[in-house]
């Protein structure tokens, strides 16, 4: 009897396991990018005078935020050819071979290799950034903006402001005289949604 009533717990044990481990997958807190409600802004000095922004209208991809940081990730995808300077001729420029080359490459990607806890409650992202053809690692900041749980499901809110040279990325037009800086500041603010 003693026997049987310890198997009976040690399958009971076993299936409690199993459920426990498809729980934490279940609950991975991974959010699929709402392209409709996230920015992706540039900002480069012109002719050393001014502060010029644009953005980029298409973004895909997803996230995940962990209570172990180490277990989040974040995975980002911008069309190149979604670039919107609110001028349609510079628009076609940026998308030539001088700047962004948008049909041989067609998209910029950020995928983190690796995340940490960072200052302010937010995180320390590793990734790849993949620009024109080129690929660095580089570290950035990301503050979390805010979650809600509604009927629709749950949504999350990062943001993250960071500084690149795109010298570094092989772009360099109007670099020579000053007509445009090197360094460029991107600002990503990201909205997320799951099902709940």
């Amino acid at each position: 009897m003693k026997k049987s009533f310890a198997g009976i717990q040690m399958v009971a044990l076993l299936f409690a396991g199993i459920c426990t481990g498809h729980a934490s997958q279940a609950m991975a807190d991974e959010y699929i990018i709402d392209g409709g409600h996230s920015s992706v802004l540039f900002r480069v000095m012109h002719k050393k005078t001014a502060p010029f922004y644009g953005r980029f209208n298409e973004i895909s991809g997803k996230f995940s935020i962990e209570d172990d940081p180490t277990k989040s990730s974040f995975d980002v995808s911008i069309k190149t050819d979604s670039i919107d300077s609110n001028n349609k001729k510079r628009d076609g420029h940026l998308k030539s071979p001088d700047f962004f080359n948008a049909r041989e490459f067609p998209t910029l990607t950020f995928k983190s290799t690796k995340v940490e806890k960072g200052k302010d409650g937010g995180l320390k992202v590793t990734g790849d950034l993949n620009c024109h053809g080129v690929t660095k690692s580089i570290t950035i900041d990301v503050e979390i903006t805010g979650s809600n749980d509604g009927p629709r499901g749950s949504t999350k809110g990062i943001e993250t402001m960071f500084m690149i040279k795109r010298s570094e990325f092989g772009v360099s037009y109007g670099l020579e005289g000053g007509m445009l800086g090197n360094d460029v500041k991107i600002i990503v603010a990201l909205e997320g949604g799951k099902e709940g």
